[in-house]
Formats: structure tokens, sequence, C-alpha cells
């Protein structure tokens, strides 16, 4: 549904009112189109003294720089920036990138303020800022791990005080682990990141034994076509954010297979012929759903790479007024039909989940944060973040990731129904003052999916523009 109210504050005289009123302005965010280049402009890279990540962050912004057909960055280039942290030329940085692995107590946490004070009043519109750190649990002080802790504060804050499309992320990297941050990087510089700011995402060491434990790098990145012989299955996959996680998981080269119920089956058979993939209609909470999906994939594809769970339903009443038949449907579609469909992807001596396979689970910010009205909702939600956060490390032996995407406001048929205060409060209640939309989730859904992003395991990555409400 369109927004109307960022539309009339764009420009001309909304936008000339909205400045006078000090209303809030949302800005058009930027968003992936194929073969758009990750960095939209110059990066940044400041380093605190002692830090881990310095050189592989250096390593990195030069590829995406030659990738974006910028010139070749000679010694004391972009990364050495002018006075007032202005970019040689006075272009305006895209992204301001920040390795804080080296801060060791709390008077170091300065250097912070000394990167970013001359240079974040001049971020470039749908800029980025991406700090890395180390889990507090890794350092070697008490001192150590309190500077740590101590950035999660600062990138929540800093999200929220970015304007013009800014976003705002804090990368934790475990010492070994220093090699596994291409896929994360990549995303969070994008344009496919657009509607996710103020996140912590903690990077993995690979797991002894496993199939990715010869390496502390994760795969090469492909950067347009990451699944490319890969087979996904996505449940509720007929419309709004299943439909668009099919989509662009098809666009990144995947084989789709599109589950939903019987009575979607014509948009579901559509949607699956449009991307090339296969359709199964089936009642995801039918005793038989984990069996009928088992043998279809086994029959088209001899197995899975990627596993969405994205089917869901809301059945919303406060609790007083909520009967039994609307808390049981809500969590046996919600919860209990991901717990039966994981097992049996995953039982026997030869499970259905190939090795690197991945596991994505879409939550909610209500399973986070709560929400009046939907207790049903929100414990099947918060039992999605427990069942990932327990999966992570079940098959993490097998080179194996299991995460979820937590969605706040998205723009889809659902939230047009919702009142139109609640809608206009909802699309506000975030630091980028807008909704998203189904294809920011899907975005979020592709790179967790990735080969490359083998370091992202046990993870909920919200896509909700940095809700205010919760965690």
């Amino acid at each position: 549904m369109p927004d109307r109210y960022q539309r009339f504050t764009a420009g001309g005289p909304g936008g000339l009112i909205a400045r006078r009123l000090g209303l809030p302005r949302p800005e058009v965010l930027r968003r992936h189109r194929p073969g758009m280049p990750v960095l939209a402009g110059p990066a940044e890279l400041g380093e605190a003294h002692g830090g881990r990540m310095g050189e592989p962050l250096r390593g990195l912004l030069a590829t995406l720089r030659e990738e974006a057909g910028a010139p070749a960055v000679p010694p004391g280039g972009d990364d050495a920036p002018g006075p007032e942290g202005r970019e040689p030329g006075g272009t305006a940085p895209a992204a301001l990138v920040h390795d804080a692995t080296g801060i060791r107590d709390s008077t170091q946490l300065r250097s912070l303020h000394d990167f970013f004070h001359p240079r974040v009043r001049r971020l470039a519109p749908n800029g980025r800022v991406v700090v890395f750190g180390t889990p507090p649990e890794d350092t070697g002080t008490v001192a150590e791990a309190a500077a740590q802790r101590a950035l999660e504060g600062f990138l929540r804050s800093l999200g929220k005080e970015l304007r013009r499309g800014g976003c705002a992320q804090l990368v934790l990297v475990p010492p070994g682990a220093e090699g596994a941050a291409e896929s994360t990087l990549r995303f969070l510089l994008s344009a496919r990141s657009a509607y996710v700011s103020g996140q912590l995402i903690r990077l993995s060491r690979p797991v002894p034994g496993s199939a990715a434990s010869g390496s502390v790098a994760s795969e090469p990145v492909d950067g347009e076509r990451p699944l490319a012989g890969r087979t996904a299955l996505v449940t509720g996959a007929s419309r709004g954010i299943g439909a668009a996680v099919a989509a662009t998981l098809a666009r990144d080269g995947a084989r789709v297979v599109c589950v939903d119920v019987p009575g979607r089956a014509e948009e579901s058979r559509r949607h699956a012929r449009a991307l090339g993939g296969a359709a199964l209609e089936v009642d995801v909470t039918s005793p038989e759903a984990p069996r009928l999906i088992g043998e279809r994939l086994r029959e088209l594809h001899g197995g899975v790479d990627v596993v969405v769970h994205n089917a869901g339903v809301t059945r919303d009443r406060t609790l007083g007024r909520m009967d039994g038949g609307r808390w049981d449907v809500t969590l046996a579609v919600n919860l209990t039909a991901v717990e039966r469909i994981t097992d049996h992807l995953l039982a026997g001596d030869g499970p259905l989940l190939r090795p690197g396979g991945r596991i994505v689970c879409t939550s909610s910010i209500a399973g986070i944060a709560g929400n009046a009205g939907q207790t049903n909702y929100a414990t099947a939600k918060a039992g999605l973040i427990g069942l990932t956060q327990a999966l992570a490390s079940v098959v993490a032996g097998r080179g194996c990731t299991a995460n979820a995407v937590a969605p706040g406001f998205i723009e889809t048929s659902m939230t047009a129904a919702v009142p139109l205060l609640v809608r206009e409060a909802g699309r506000r209640m975030n630091s980028l003052r807008q909704g998203g939309r189904p294809e920011d989730v899907a975005e979020a859904v592709a790179y967790l999916a990735a080969p490359g992003s083998a370091a992202v395991n046990g993870q909920v990555l919200r896509v909700c523009g940095q809700s205010l409400l919760g965690a």
C-alpha cells in the first residue's frame, strides 16, 4: 500500500510544511536492483590501535571499489581522509566502517568519537555505518569486556540519530574468524539492507570437525548468483513476504520449491512457474506434511540446501477474549509445523538437508517485544527464535546454519487492512520512519541463505528499520 505521507513530505509544499513543523520526513530508500554495486560512493575506514580487522577490511573495501568501477586506491588514498573527515575531492562518504576490535578499555572508546564526529553529519543519503568489535566473552580482561559491550549502546543510539535513510550496524568477530566477514559486510553496505538498522550480528568460528572447519573463511562470494545450483524450499510462498522470498532466492540462482495450502494452489503454481520452480500444495499442519514435503524434495532434487519456514497466520484477540481454537491454530502453523518439518528434513542417516544447508525461520518483532492482542502469535514467534538458537548448535557440525528474521511493520495486504491511525503509527515507530517492503525481508533471508554466510549461525536479524519498541 502506498505511503502517501512519505510522498507528500518528499518535496515541494509538503516538504516545506514538514520542515517548518518539525515533522518526520521519511527518506526514499535505495533498494537493490540486479547489477547494482555494493558501494554507492566512497567508503572511509577507521581503526582503533591494535585492531584485528583492519587488514581484512581494507582488502574487502578495495574489492568493492573495483566492482563499483572506482579507481584503484593508492597508498594513503580514500582510507586516509583529509581535514575534518573530508574525502579527497570533498565527496560525501557513502559508508563509514570502523575496526573497534583494538579497544581494550573504556578510555579507548574515545576512538569512536574521534572517527565519527567529523564525518557522520556528512554521510550521504542512504549511508551506511558498520563497526566491527569483539564478542565480550572472547576478551581477555574485565575492562576489555566492558568496552566491547559498550559498542552495542553506541551503535543502537547512532542508528537512531542518522537521517536520510542511514543505517548503522555492529558486527562482532571472535578471534580466528577475521576472514569470515565478506558476506556480512557486503550485505550491510549494500542496498539489500535498506530496512535493517541498529542490528548486532555475531560471527562464529567453524565448529571443529565440521564441514566448514578447514578454514576460517567463508566460501567465495558470488555477488549476483550466490545460490546457483542450490535448491530452496519456501513455505507460505504464494503471496506477501513468502512470494518475495521465493522470487529473491530464484533471482540469486536457486531452484525454488514453493509450498502453500491447497486453497492457494493456483497462485502458488503460477508463481512457481514464473520462477522456473515447482509448487507443492499441502497444509503444513497436516500430519502427512513432513513426509509429503520430503518426498517431493527427494523426487525433484534429491534433497534441499535452503529451507525457509515462512508460512504463518494471525488470529488476534486479547487473551481474555481468545478462544482455544485461535490459540491452537496460531501455534500449530507458526511453530509446531516448523518443528515437525525440520525434524523430518534432519532425520535419519541420509537427511534431506544437505551439508552446508541453511535453515531460516520467519519470526517477528512481536516475538521480541510482544504486542497487545497477539499473545498467541508472539508466543509462537518467540518460540521460533528459541528453536532457531537451539538448532544452530545441532546443525553446525554438518556445516549448516539456522537463523531467523524478525520483520517489523512490513507493507503487505495484511497491514493494508489495519485502521489508518494504527497503520501510520506502525510506519513511523522506527528510526527510518516508514514501513518496510516484503523484498526487504527477502533480501535478509537471501543473505542468511548464502553459502558465504557460514559464520552467521543462531542469529535473529530484525528487519524493522530499528523499531523503537523492544530490544
